[in-house]
């Protein structure tokens, strides 16, 4: 599933009937840092600017006060991990369980009936390790949120899938995962654009990670049917969702996340 040694499992599907190397100084998708170009600088983010540390020959990004409180307060929700004793994450295990399946009554925050959403065994505390607890918020989010979009990936409702289709749930938990990644949210301060650019929306709109999580999942299912792919080919369905993702982020008209083209996906 992810560098720190999780795993991911594929499931069987039963039917039933940027080039990045010339935009905006940005390197390959692998790169951690781009440097910063005028034309991005002027896209209404003046308060935003390039520094570089001494002891670092990647480029850090000076936030605005709002801006460094913000990216403080998503930090500290990526550093809790998922606590199965914990009362709260229990009570938020069970919410998700009857947002995705209203009026089906769960018999244990164990059971065999999780399998059916798509984590890897009947305990999906164990497939948190990857994402930690907000990798559960986010998948409450999506589905209070945008309930049509989620019931159609949850159920594989759209497209010619394949007979091997990837779980669900595991799949979201690997969408936190990268987009942690993507956005550099372990560093003190931003030092990619994308991530400059990502603070500022989010000073703008504190949900703004859990939406950015709505958009890549529904944008990973379109380039999923697109590919045809498989589970032999997840991984490279995530890095082209990524590489898309980036793309869109950077271009010169977003002022929000609902100006990226991949958010009229959502439903």
């Amino acid at each position: 599933m992810d560098d720190r040694g999780g795993s991911f499992v594929a499931v069987r599907r039963i039917s039933q009937g940027l080039d990045r190397s010339t935009a905006h100084g940005y390197h390959s998708p692998s790169a951690d840092v781009v440097a910063g170009s005028a034309a991005w600088l002027g896209k209404g983010l003046s308060c935003v600017c390039a520094q570089r540390r001494d002891s670092d020959d990647r480029p850090s990004f000076e936030l605005t006060t709002n801006q460094e409180e913000c990216w403080r307060r998503l930090q500290k929700r990526i550093e809790v991990p998922y606590d199965g004793l914990n009362s709260d994450h229990q009570e938020t295990l069970r919410a998700l369980w009857d947002a995705s399946y209203p009026g089906e009554e769960l018999h244990g925050l164990v059971s065999e009936q999780w399998k059916d959403m798509g984590w890897q065994g009947k305990d999906p505390s164990t497939d948190f390790r990857g994402g930690g607890f907000i990798s559960l918020e986010n998948l409450l989010f999506f589905a209070r949120s945008y309930k049509k979009s989620f019931q159609d990936l949850l159920r594989k409702q759209e497209g010619d899938r394949a007979m091997w289709e990837y779980p669900f749930a595991v799949a979201g938990v690997n969408i936190t995962f990268m987009l942690t990644q993507m956005l550099d949210l372990e560093a003190v301060t931003p030092r990619t654009i994308v991530g400059a650019i990502f603070a500022k929306l989010l000073s703008e709109n504190e949900t703004a990670f859990d939406l950015l999580y709505c958009i890549t999942f529904k944008l990973m299912d379109q380039q999923w049917l697109e590919m045809r792919a498989s589970y032999m080919d997840f991984n490279t369905v995530m890095k082209s969702t990524r590489r898309q993702l980036e793309k869109e982020l950077l271009l010169d008209d977003i002022t929000s996340l609902e100006d990226l083209p991949s958010y009229s996906l959502l439903q």
